[in-house]
């Protein structure tokens, strides 16, 4: 639960290295930055910065050693368009929010990725009229951060669109031939064959235009997985995928080939485990697989109770974990051990509390940004909604604004 030829001005000129090197933005808005190395942005977990009751990076930095972030999601204006926004409702060209988070994470020495396009929402490819104008409008967003890398998460329903997928696979082309050395993924649903019909379609759409990324990944979960055992078998299923549409052998697709998982209970009321992450981790490894990450670390804490009820939640993992504990695989799989002491926390500041909005209602009739408060949250609406209380899933109309 993801173009236009667009040159960067003087003043967010961009030189990049080769992939796999060191590369430095010059300048952009973001201010001056040095690259990591690309197996930090393989390893980069998902964050969702403005959502999910968002956790503070750095402190998460200073437990697990991590240095990459995956954040979530770029889509198109709720209200229609094709310009770039967090979430649909909050414009890129004007954003300081997830600014000042990654200017946090920078400062630390790590760095950030942006995943476009996720399960809800519009996406650009959508919206936009062809892939040079797609192109543009996610041109915006790697100039604004001055990006190294950058994630299409493409999934249902989107990636039932034809012409939308047409839109996003020429834009990831045209992205990669205009801004040298960045860090491609594309993720997309796995099944227990590897992944489904509209996955196939994608992977021979991506062949018809010569689009390469650097990894397909595949996102194990919500299928009928349950442990590791099926992850892993699907992920040499989806190798053979890899191998037929584009034929390669099987050390190529597996260096083109990622692992995207969710920690703890699925929307669907799967369960993956620390133990489950390590088996996967070393599957990922021993076959010199590109990509390993995970959906999210708003989820990487436990809930109280810790099987939040036996619920799925969006800002915690409903299994027994100590903080960030998922997040030390990405950590081990980025080349880092984690440490193995307690480290010396980033002072916090005191949040300033938050108001309750009105109670939600059973009976109310809600529409998108409507907000309404429930078990001591504060809830947005995505769109039209009634009697789906908030928190029941994920994926459902209700935007977690964190507590109050």
């Amino acid at each position: 639960m993801r173009r236009l030829r667009a040159c960067l001005g003087a003043a967010a000129a961009v030189t990049l290295a080769a992939a796999g090197t060191t590369a430095l933005v010059a300048s952009n808005a973001s201010g001056a930055t040095t690259a990591l190395g690309n197996r930090w942005y393989a390893a980069a977990p998902y964050l969702m910065p403005l959502d999910n009751d968002p956790p503070d990076p750095a402190a998460i930095m200073d437990a697990t050693g991590l240095k990459a972030f995956q954040l979530a999601f770029v889509l198109a204006p709720d209200g229609g368009g094709c310009s770039p926004t967090w979430g649909g409702t909050a414009p890129v060209g004007s954003d300081t929010a997830v600014q000042s988070v990654i200017n946090t994470i920078r400062a630390k020495g790590g760095d950030v990725s942006v995943s476009i396009g996720g399960y809800g929402g519009t996406k650009l490819g959508q919206a936009c009229a062809d892939a040079a104008s797609t192109a543009a409008a996610y041109q915006q967003v790697i100039t604004k951060y001055g990006l190294h890398a950058i994630d299409f998460d493409l999934e249902e329903p989107e990636y039932e669109n034809t012409a939308a997928i047409h839109n996003e696979i020429g834009a990831a082309k045209i992205l990669q031939q205009n801004n040298p050395g960045l860090y491609v993924s594309v993720t997309t649903a796995g099944t227990a064959d590897g992944t489904g019909w509209f996955g196939k379609q994608m992977l021979l759409e991506a062949k018809s235009q010569g689009f390469t990324p650097n990894n397909f990944s595949i996102m194990p979960f919500d299928g009928g997985f349950n442990g590791a055992a099926s992850q892993t078998s699907a992920l040499t299923n989806f190798n053979s995928i890899l191998q037929s549409t584009f034929g390669w052998d099987q050390a190529t697709a597996y260096a083109h080939e990622g692992f995207s998982g969710m920690n703890g209970r699925s929307d669907s009321g799967e369960y993956f485990s620390q133990a489950d992450f390590q088996t996967v981790l070393d599957y990922a490894t021993s076959h010199n697989m590109d990509r390993f990450t995970f959906w999210s670390l708003n989820r990487d804490r436990q809930c109280s109770p810790p099987d939040n009820g036996g619920r799925t939640s969006g800002t915690c993992s409903s299994v027994a974990q100590t903080s960030w504990d998922f997040a030390k695989y990405s950590v081990r799989f980025a080349g880092v051990t984690p440490p193995t002491t307690t480290p010396t926390p980033t002072p916090t500041p005191t949040p300033t509390p938050t108001s309750c909005k009105t109670a939600w209602s059973a009976s109310a009739v809600y529409t998108g940004g409507d907000e309404a408060s429930y078990a001591n949250h504060n809830w947005k609406a995505k769109w039209w909604t009634q009697n789906e209380a908030p928190g029941a899933s994920q994926w459902g109309p209700w935007q977690d604004e964190g507590a109050c």
